[in-house]
């Protein structure tokens, strides 16, 4: 696949692979994929026959060894992604060594935002405006499109950890800790024997978050010294912009299993979770400050604190024996650590509440106190280097390590109500919107119900209330980011929510004032981008509603926009321009009416669903609809790539800062609506070739056969279940499982079907000059997105490949791959002549390379793929899931490494 100058350490850990393999399965497999590897590089050059050969090479291996094919196949593209992270990493650093030497910030650093402003005259009062506005969340979901155990990620972590000793003089040891490592790994299943639970779904999110306990007080630090550096005169206040979220046991919509009981668990777990981080960093300081009051002298305020404490609580004054009493910071750092201690239900001391922290800013004053101390008895360098970063992980996780956010459809949120404030109609009888808002506008209202005659829908409903109620009157609002409401569709459907919160809030916390919970409609489909605006004015002029938002120091609005569902629904190219639209239209309406809003992008990791490079997404969004705040999603396997490495995850939070600042403070271009018009002509004529498609009476067969649908669905890869209901239209598959199947197809349809014909009627239109398409891409990050990210889904699919699946379908179907074939060869022509290049990727030669290279090595996983899944349906799947030889079985492994091969999923 790759070749050691691309990815250094690769051909070593392969030719481990090789011998841990020999010694578990013997030499024949190693002869069986030496003939599979030089066949499928023999078919990718085009030589006669090739891939009969390969076929026939393929069909002669028995069950049992071509189990281990895959395996072996799945495992190389582990380590090759291994290898490529790592090597990544190296590149980082060496990329920021040159950038020293010539004293400028890195490239897409925050160093390098700060500069950009600096040097365009932006004031040093404009750039405190930044910082009070900028406001950074990356939410982590738990979508099933991580194929991947944790036991997996682990011990390729570990084979991680042994590449430096590997490259450089490596010791007989260090091979035997990889050849152990690696021999574990070919031992394990890869695949888990049953669907995680939401618990441990929400223990994999933290798994991935252990690298940002680190990574965010970095974030801040080099803010600070960007600053000074640029602005060298000026004293820059810096708020806590950078924080996190999860959807992780909170999102509920579609999920039976996400219950109000789970979501207390979660809100626990992660309380647990955050106190612990600041217990064990506590502990770590106790033993570094061991500054004596004999050699510096420490503020009044820290004598007088402990002295306090040590009267009040017995327990401490014992611990405090085995410290120096001149040991000041020490004994301090003893009574915050017992606190903590008590505060996690570790020690318990009766009778006293006040020893347990209950809120962050408890614990935040007395680190305050320590930074004081050390900054007027000259600690500077010791307040930086130790309790500034304390100081940041309290600002970023405070006690609650994720804010969690909700999310339900609006029809569930409905159906209670009408449960409740519309039992005595029948059934059937239809309530018009007018007769909902009427209703809903009178949050005085306390109707009498019978619980016992609720649904256990609506019960479950009124329950999730109650955990918010519960939680937020122990610890304020900051467990939670908001409550999201899917398929959002009416102003009602956001009023819905506020009725339901301000109800079962005054019915367990009567006379207490109720807190504000921010709502967030979440729009998702083509039409409702379209009617966002006019949803959210209508909100906005409902009394109650702006009430309602008048509760907050400044007015502010949450709004989430859907790329995976508006893509599902339109098609890649018009629900990208849709997307933009109503963001625009959005921040006007939030203008006019002086809201503060932010734009929560529901991004998924896969091209098909606002995947690829985050900063380049950032980039293209309207600088007006950002305005310094940006929450996105961070779904599914993007988890592993961008926060399982801490280097990684830094230069990715760098990315978005430096982004979101840039565009930002971007200006908009005279040709602006020009080009607006343009992509709303191309849109047009794409949406309806794209909707000709999935309308095709032949359409849902093509794709229930053509893919391996089934056999996603039935993976045990997530707690969500794959469909909202039995599949009746495409309306009812959820759109992480539809782009995962087209993506393992190597047709990736979702992120480009409807663009070519969209371009080619523009151009036709236009006397065929690509002239203006040309300008527009180098020109505006808007179609440069658009156009970059098409280009490289495109490069990933191949149609050779995908043919092969489509004959999986039948001649039946034939009309439905001809049209995906000749749009697909429209689409690659359409965007080499917009890039001026002769092939997909010619400008990015380390891509192309890499994409190159991996294809003959997925190529065989896809064609055994397509011979299992033509023998599972040829027996009607009978065999047990659980037999570990089953041919489900082998497909599902087949799955796994092709979504390794090609670094996506869903």
């Amino acid at each position: 696949m790759y070749h050691e100058e691309h990815v250094p350490g690769l051909n070593l850990l392969v030719e481990l692979l090789d011998q841990v393999v020999r010694e578990q399965v013997g030499d024949a497999l190693a002869e069986t994929m030496g003939r599979i590897r030089r066949m499928s590089l023999e078919r990718r050059a085009g030589l006669p026959d090739a891939e009969e050969r390969l076929l026939a090479e393929i069909g002669r291996i028995p069950k049992q060894q071509l189990r281990s094919v895959i395996r072996w196949l799945s495992l190389y593209f582990d380590l090759a992604n291994l290898a490529e992270d790592y090597h990544r990493v190296r590149i980082l650093d060496l990329r920021a060594d040159e950038a020293e030497a010539e004293g400028l910030p890195r490239s897409e650093s925050i160093a390098d935002a700060v500069r950009q402003l600096a040097e365009s005259d932006c004031s040093a009062a404009k750039m405190q405006d930044w910082l009070d506005r900028l406001a950074i969340t990356p939410v982590f979901t738990a979508h099933p499109s991580e194929a991947k155990r944790r036991t997996t990620r682990e011990l390729l972590r570990r084979l991680r950890d042994h590449l430096p000793f590997l490259e450089v003089e490596p010791t007989d040891d260090d091979f035997d800790a990889a050849l152990s490592d690696l021999t574990l790994l070919w031992q394990t299943d890869s695949l888990r024997p049953q669907r995680p639970g939401v618990m441990g779904e929400v223990e994999r999110g933290l798994f991935f978050a252990e690298a940002l306990w680190d990574v965010a007080p970095q974030i801040y630090r080099e803010m600070r010294k960007a600053l000074a550096r640029y602005f060298p005169h000026h004293q820059f206040e810096i708020k806590p912009f950078l924080t996190f979220g999860s959807w992780i046991g909170g999102d509920r919509d579609g999920h039976p299993f996400v219950t109000a009981k789970v979501t207390e668990t979660t809100l626990g777990l992660l309380r647990k979770t955050a106190l612990e981080r600041h217990l064990a960093y506590c502990r770590e300081l106790k033993k570094t400050l061991v500054t004596s009051d004999r050699q510096v002298e420490v503020t009044g305020e820290i004598r007088e604190r402990l002295t306090k404490a040590t009267e009040s609580w017995e327990e401490l004054r014992n611990r405090l024996e085995e410290i120096s009493p001149s040991e000041v910071y020490r004994c301090f750092l003893k009574m915050i650590e017992f606190r903590l201690e008590v505060s996690l239900g570790q020690v318990f001391v009766e009778g006293d509440e006040h020893v347990a922290y209950h809120q962050p800013e408890e614990l935040t004053e007395e680190v305050e106190l320590l930074r004081d101390s050390m900054l007027e008895y000259g600690g500077r360098r010791v307040v930086e280097r130790y309790l500034d970063p304390w100081k940041d992980r309290l600002l970023t996780f405070g006690f609650h390590f994720f804010s969690l956010d909700i999310r339900q459809d609006s029809e569930v949120h409905r159906n209670a109500l009408r449960e409740i404030l519309f039992a005595d109609l029948p059934a059937e009888q239809e309530i018009e919107e007018s007769e909902w808002l009427k209703k809903l506008a009178d949050l005085k209202q306390v109707p009498a119900i019978d619980s016992s005659k609720l649904s256990e829908m609506t019960q479950e409903v009124l329950a999730t209330f109650g955990v918010l109620a519960d939680t937020m009157d122990r610890g304020g609002l900051r467990p939670f980011g908001g409550y999201v409401i899917s398929m959002t569709h009416e102003p009602t459907d956001v009023i819905a929510v506020l009725w339901l919160w301000n109800y079962v809030w005054n019915q367990k916390y009567p006379g207490k004032p109720r807190p504000y919970l921010p709502i967030s409609p979440l729009f998702e489909t083509i039409d409702d981008l379209e009617r966002a605006p006019i949803i959210f004015e209508a909100m906005l002029k409902q009394p109650v509603y702006r009430d309602y938002l008048s509760q907050q120091p400044r007015l502010e609005q949450m709004i989430m926009v859907g790329y995976s569902d508006s893509t599902k629904d339109g098609g890649y190219l018009t629900a990208s321009w849709k997307l933009h639209q109503a963001q625009e239209r959005l921040a006007e309406v939030a203008a006019k009416h002086h809201i503060e809003m932010t734009i929560f992008h529901g991004r998924g990791g896969s091209l098909g669903r606002g995947g690829g490079p985050a900063a380049r997404g950032i980039q293209s969004l309207p600088p007006q609809a950002v305005d310094g705040k940006l929450r996105l999603t961070e779904q599914g396997e993007v988890l592993a790539e961008r926060y399982d490495n801490a280097v990684i995850a830094h230069r990715h939070l760098e990315q978005l800062t430096n982004a979101t600042l840039l565009v930002s403070a971007s200006t908009p271009s005279d040709e602006m609506d020009n080009w607006k018009e343009m992509t709303e002509s191309m849109s047009h004529a794409a949406l309806t070739k794209y909707r000709e498609l999935v309308s095709h009476d032949d359409f849902l067969k093509y794709f229930d056969q053509a893919t391996p649908i089934s056999e996603i669905e039935s993976l045990p890869i997530g707690s969500r279940p794959a469909r909202r209901r039995q599949r009746r239209s495409l309306k009812d598959l959820r759109a992480i499982p539809w782009t995962f199947a087209w993506t393992q197809s190597r047709q990736l349809l979702p992120a480009w079907y409807g663009m070519g014909t969209g371009i080619r009627s523009f151009v036709d239109a236009h006397e065929g000059n690509w002239e203006p398409l040309q300008e527009m891409y180098q020109e505006w990050p808007v179609f440069q997105a658009i156009i970059d990210n098409a280009e490289l889904a495109l490069a990933k699919a191949d149609m050779d490949i995908a043919r092969d699946y489509a004959e999986l379908a039948g001649v039946a179907t034939d009309s439905i791959w001809a049209l995906i074939d000749q749009e697909y060869r429209l689409t690659c022509g359409a965007i080499c002549l917009i890039r001026q290049q002769h092939e997909l990727l010619e400008k990015i030669g380390w891509l192309n390379r890499s994409i190159r290279s991996r294809n003959p090595y997925v190529d065989p996983l896809n064609l055994i793929q397509i011979q299992l899944m033509k023998q599972s349906r040829e027996n009607g799947s009978t065999e047990a899931e659980d037999d570990q030889d089953g041919l489900s079985q082998m497909v599902r492994l087949t799955i796994q490494g092709i979504a390794a091969g090609l670094r996506s999923t869903g």
